[in-house]
């Protein structure tokens, strides 16, 4: 018995479509991954073409089973704030640039939620933790790149330091800390990051009022670099707070310390590693580093006698000489005991453990002028001894 015409057409229909899916489904699993080079490619051609710091993250490596980052938030353009253009005209007025240019580059601005909560600080009660701080920053992936890093640029390091007198490893400290010698320079907008601190800064932070003032003179610091290179503003990518390149110099650092080491007539911290080297080096010359002075010495307080209150009371700021230090009951090894300039003791808190003490030198608290933390600065120190270390195996 023939089938009903219409059941014919029924099965034919149904034979097309269970190949059509199945050739899909072929295709589909005999697609290659992308590969790591391939992976990079993309990256590099997203990747935009051209400190006082402000705090910059410092985000440790993802594990690879970990679940997927949520898409970030995006809030709402300031075009639509008054207090913005506002500031927008008044930033026009005060730099001598285009009004229109500079409202169209801040109302293309957007809020983003996710930067504001990065700003914040930990809640009251965090205890600091030197050991896991310290755990973040030197580690074998930081160490092998840097080992590169420095290989890479040795000729450009030396010259560096015959210049400046700043050691390589510091730089190559720097460096690594900051960015993994550019492996995370950040994938925020620097407009919408330093629009975002500069008009909706957490009102719950103590110094909201001076942060938020902070970052709207960064605003009108960059814009006012992008317009001198013709750069659009809008393109490019740092750090939640607005930090750029691999030393991560926020933009009023760039115009001050930024220099072209590589004599391209351009300076460039996205890409030349001859410019990021003499970039951060010029910045330690500025804040008036010590040619040849330690950064730091080892500290012990006596058990009984010890006058931390008043040691620390100028906090890391190089106060005192070593015969002082000695008198309200710190213990000195030699080499602290002959140097000539102030020290400061440097408390790092451990978690339940003891506190660590340093007697920190003029040029520990210079390192403390890139980022205005003492765990930055020795975690800065450490990573170049290791990656100095490993340049001799």
């Amino acid at each position: 018995m023939k089938p009903i015409p219409t059941v014919t057409r029924f099965l034919q229909s149904f034979a097309i479509i269970f190949v059509a899916l199945y050739t899909l489904s072929a295709g589909a699993s005999d697609q290659k991954p992308l590969n790591d080079s391939a992976k990079n490619r993309i990256q590099k051609a997203k990747a935009p073409a051209s400190h006082g710091h402000a705090g910059t993250s410092k985000r440790t490596q993802r594990n690879k089973n970990s679940a997927p980052r949520k898409p970030e938030t995006i809030g709402p353009m300031y075009a639509h704030r008054p207090e913005a253009m506002q500031a927008a005209d008044g930033i026009a007025q005060r730099l001598g640039l285009d009004a229109q240019w500079v409202r169209q580059a801040i109302g293309q601005a957007r809020y983003m939620p996710g930067i504001a909560r990065a700003i914040s600080p930990p809640p009251v009660g965090t205890v600091k933790n030197w050991t896991v701080y310290r755990s973040r920053f030197i580690d074998p992936v930081r160490i092998n790149a840097g080992v590169k890093f420095w290989r890479d640029n040795r000729e450009t390091l030396e010259r560096a330091e015959q210049q400046t007198g700043v050691p390589a490893a510091i730089i190559v400290g720097i460096i690594g800390v900051e960015t993994i010698y550019g492996q995370q320079v950040g994938t925020y907008r620097v407009m919408d990051a330093l629009t975002t601190l500069a008009f909706d800064f957490p009102t719950q932070h103590p110094r909201a009022k001076e942060r938020a003032a902070y970052f709207l003179s960064e605003l009108e610091a960059f814009l006012a670099l992008t317009q001198r290179t013709g750069t659009d503003p809008l393109a490019l990518r740092g750090s939640y707070a607005g930090a750029m390149g691999l030393p991560q110099f926020m933009p009023s650092s760039w115009t001050k310390y930024a220099v072209d080491f590589d004599g391209d007539g351009r300076t460039d911290l996205f890409h030349s590693a001859a410019d990021v080297i003499g970039s951060v080096a010029n910045y330690f010359k500025a804040f008036q580093w010590r040619v040849g002075m330690p950064t730091h010495y080892a500290v012990r307080l006596t058990a009984e006698g010890a006058d931390k209150a008043e040691l620390l009371a100028p906090d890391i700021r190089p106060s005192f000489s070593a015969a002082t230090m000695v008198a309200k009951g710190a213990e000195l090894d030699i080499s602290a005991m002959q140097h000539e300039g102030p020290l400061a003791l440097v408390e790092l808190q451990d978690g339940e453990r003891p506190p660590l003490y340093l007697a920190g030198t003029e040029n520990f608290y210079a390192i403390t002028r890139y980022n205005w933390s003492s765990y930055y600065a020795l975690a800065v120190i450490e990573l170049g001894q290791e990656v100095t270390a490993a340049m001799s195996k």
